[in-house]
């Protein structure tokens, strides 16, 4: 379609969306312009100028039908797609306040579908939205949506949306839980739930314990830590199993009582299975972020490690063809470890560790990797009962002329979060 033409027919949408015209109209026209944005950024922009979003939030004011709301918040959704002059109009015209009223209970279920999935798109990279979702209270409608026995596409967009609104917003984390968002999230973890609403709810308890201690606690209290370990098991999806290895990753952070239920609850040996060569590299480096964490302190979770193979399992992602990530990941946990603790540092060296450690300080590996490597060779050689043997006095002085540099540069123990 000729640029022209499609700006006369964005035009032509925008005006039969005024008041006057039919519910039918009104639902068709909303339902073809939400067509013409959604992957079109110019069409986005256009519709705007035309007056489009104002037109559209005037569609979801209380007496409408269910489909011209539905068409019309679909619609929004398409128009704030990567477009934050949208995002904004959609709020300055009032528009967050009346997709909160479209999440009422009662609601259609096609409805409140589009009308979540919408606050979310509005939420994408846009602060102001954030807070203002909260305000007009729509956390506590979104956390309503999560109730058992609800359709499960709804689901996966209210948990999305709580999500979104959680990516660094404290207050918004708060409200999530004293909303009972924590809870309502972990109860869509039971065993036999589909994987996309498992996948969508673990992504939503993963932002609201971002840099939140009392939200990792509630976690573990409503009992989240060990359905997150049972996401791990065998033929769950890689998406669950990837998603849960991060969320517990974060839960693990500066928190020993997570630490400990984890390993209580056979996490260690779960995370070490997603190790294994047949899995894919993304599900392999969440796993070593999280063991990374789970073994920051605490000697019962870094024996539990070892017994359950992981420091093999751990040197085996050593080798070289690795990604970069999985490498830095794998070397920090091994750090983590032998932190302290003898025994491991032994059996890193008995499983071939310092010799993969040593080929990470190539000049050809990126700067993390080999300041990983030099770390995790300062922990082994410092604490390794085997100490004084020529071999690891030797590798102590190699990396011994890196110290200063991994006292410098080398980042923290624990790495920084993924967003999603």
């Amino acid at each position: 379609m000729a640029k022209g033409s499609a700006r006369a027919r964005v035009a032509a949408l925008v005006k039969r969306l005024a008041p006057g015209g039919s519910a039918a109209e009104h639902a068709e026209a909303a339902h073809t312009l939400g067509r013409l944005c959604f992957d079109k950024g110019p069409n986005r922009e256009y519709a705007r100028r035309c007056g489009g979003v104002a037109a559209l939030v005037g569609l979801l004011a209380p007496g409408g039908t269910d489909a011209v709301h539905m068409h019309a918040a679909a619609a929004l959704r398409s128009l704030c797609l990567a477009n934050a002059q949208n995002q904004d109009g959609v709020r300055e015209c009032g528009g967050v306040a009346a997709l909160v009223r479209l999440l009422a209970p009662g609601g259609p279920a096609a409805l409140q579908q589009q009308a979540a999935g919408a606050l979310s798109d509005l939420c994408r990279q846009n602060g102001q939205n954030r807070d203002s979702v909260r305000e007009c209270g729509g956390i506590a409608a979104l956390v309503r949506l999560l109730a058992p026995g609800g359709p499960a596409a709804v689901q996966c967009e209210a948990a999305g949306a709580l999500a979104r609104l959680c990516v660094e917003n404290a207050r918004n984390q708060d409200s999530a839980r004293e909303c009972g968002g924590v809870a309502a999230l972990v109860g869509l973890l039971e065993p036999g739930g589909l994987p996309a609403v498992h996948e969508a709810a673990v992504a939503a308890l993963q932002r609201l314990c971002w840099d939140s201690m009392q939200n990792s606690d509630s976690v573990r209290e409503c009992g989240g830590v060990a359905a997150l370990v049972g996401l791990l098991a065998p033929g769950r999806s890689a998406g669950v199993q990837k998603r849960a290895a991060l969320a517990l990753g974060n839960l693990f952070i500066k928190n020993t009582r997570n630490q400990d239920r984890g390993r209580e609850g056979g996490g260690a040996a779960a995370l070490v299975a997603l190790l294994a060569p047949s899995r894919s590299a993304g599900v392999q480096d969440r796993a070593a972020i999280a063991l990374g964490n789970l073994c920051f302190e605490g000697i019962g979770n870094k024996n539990s490690v070892r017994e359950c193979g992981g420091v093999a399992a751990l040197v085996r992602l050593l080798a070289p063809g690795g990604s970069a990530a999985l490498h830095a990941y794998a070397a920090r946990a091994l750090r983590n470890l032998c932190s302290g603790n003898a025994h491991n540092s032994n059996s890193v060296r008995e499983c071939g560790g310092v010799a993969a450690l040593v080929g990470l300080l190539a000049p050809g590996s990126s700067a993390a990797v080999r300041e990983q490597a030099a770390a995790a060779l300062l922990e082994l050689c410092s604490v390794s009962a085997q100490s004084r043997d020529a071999e690891c006095r030797g590798v102590a002085a190699l990396v011994g002329l890196l110290r200063l540099r991994v006292l410098l540069l080398c980042t923290s123990m624990r790495p920084p979060r993924s967003s999603i």
